[in-house]
């Protein structure tokens, strides 16, 4: 195995200078593990900023056209519809937990590990501690500035004129990408990725898993875990009158219809083939009421923080195992 020899370059007094001396921002072990993964920092960063940019862009735009229009006041009809802008926005957001678990967090330590780095650098003055510390920080701060950064912006865009969206608020295009819920997902898929990097301690099957694993958790889990997070709650009105504007943001989770006495039927309990038997059907189980069972928008503030905790509090079990696992096998 070649070997690399660090040569001490001498300072303006003549004396060699320190190793990791100078005005740089990191030093040290940090700085090697920034310079060992810049390409990847890089891509990332300037995925944010471009999404940032473009996000400020759009907001942009979608207020000068309101402003025309004379909206609140007057109807600006529909312009999200077909909007390419939002579509290619809220589709690299969506793509970022998978980029972040995928191409930072599944090679951070399995690239090292297989490569001999994670052997070599901890034969050296640094403990294998300090080297897993310096990896995860590196991801971790990613992840959350990039989360932080594109979550703030998107929110300012979309809270607003959210009545003008297409998407509804449960959505996972607006509550995944909104709030504290970004960055939570972003550093929970990524310490995911990471843990799956360390188990397999080999770089392209675990790059596999760690796309597997975001592709059920965003596509499929998280979908259901979402419409648990809040309270259902019940409304009954007469039947066949509208249903309040104020129920307009709520999402709803079942529909009923009851009777006088409370007791409650399925939506198709009276759907007959013909009105005279549907009109027999509803007079037979006295029915006089619509049900609604739903969610309001009041409580997403609430959910969203609820999901937060949820995953930040997987990131820390998913870290504390890597931390565990990692000191104990060989390198």
């Amino acid at each position: 195995m070649s070997s690399t020899t660090l040569t001490e370059k001498p300072g303006r007094s003549g004396k060699p200078s320190e190793p990791g001396s100078g005005r740089r921002l990191l030093r040290g072990l940090p700085w090697l593990v920034v310079r060992q993964h810049r390409v990847a920092l890089a891509c990332v960063l300037g995925l944010t900023l471009l999404t940032v940019l473009w996000i400020a862009y759009e907001r942009h735009e979608l207020v000068q056209l309101l402003d025309a229009k004379g909206w609140p006041e007057k109807d600006p009809g529909r312009p999200m519809d077909d909007n390419r802008g939002y579509n290619y926005i809220t589709s690299i957001i969506n793509g970022l937990p998978l980029i972040l678990a995928v191409f930072i967090g599944a090679p951070l330590i399995a690239g090292d590990q297989e490569n001999g780095t994670a052997q070599l650098v901890t034969t050296q003055s640094v403990t294998r501690r300090q080297w897993l510390i310096a990896k995860l920080g590196l991801a971790y701060t990613l992840a959350l500035v990039s989360g932080l950064v594109v979550s703030a912006l998107f929110t300012w865009w979309w809270k607003p004129h959210r009545s003008l969206f297409l998407s509804e608020w449960i959505d996972g295009v607006i509550f995944d990408n909104t709030g504290p819920v970004l960055p939570a997902f972003l550093l929970f898929l990524t310490a995911a990725g990471v843990t799956i990097g360390a188990l397999v301690r080999r770089v392209l099957p675990a790059m596999v898993g760690a796309f597997l694993f975001t592709a059920v958790t965003t596509l499929f889990v998280w979908d259901e875990v979402r419409v648990r997070l809040g309270s259902p709650k019940m409304f009954t009105y007469p039947m066949d009158s509208e249903l309040p504007a104020r129920f307009n943001d709520a999402y709803e989770v079942d529909r009923w219809v009851g009777s006088a006495d409370g007791t409650l039927y399925g939506w198709g309990t009276c759907a007959e083939a013909t009105e005279k038997a549907t009109n027999a059907c509803i007079k037979e189980h006295g029915i006089v009421n619509d049900v609604i069972e739903y969610i309001g928008y009041n409580q997403m503030a609430g959910m969203q923080w609820l999901a937060a905790g949820i995953l930040l509090a997987g990131t820390v079990l998913l870290t504390a195992f890597t931390l565990w696992w990692t000191s104990r096998r060989p390198l």
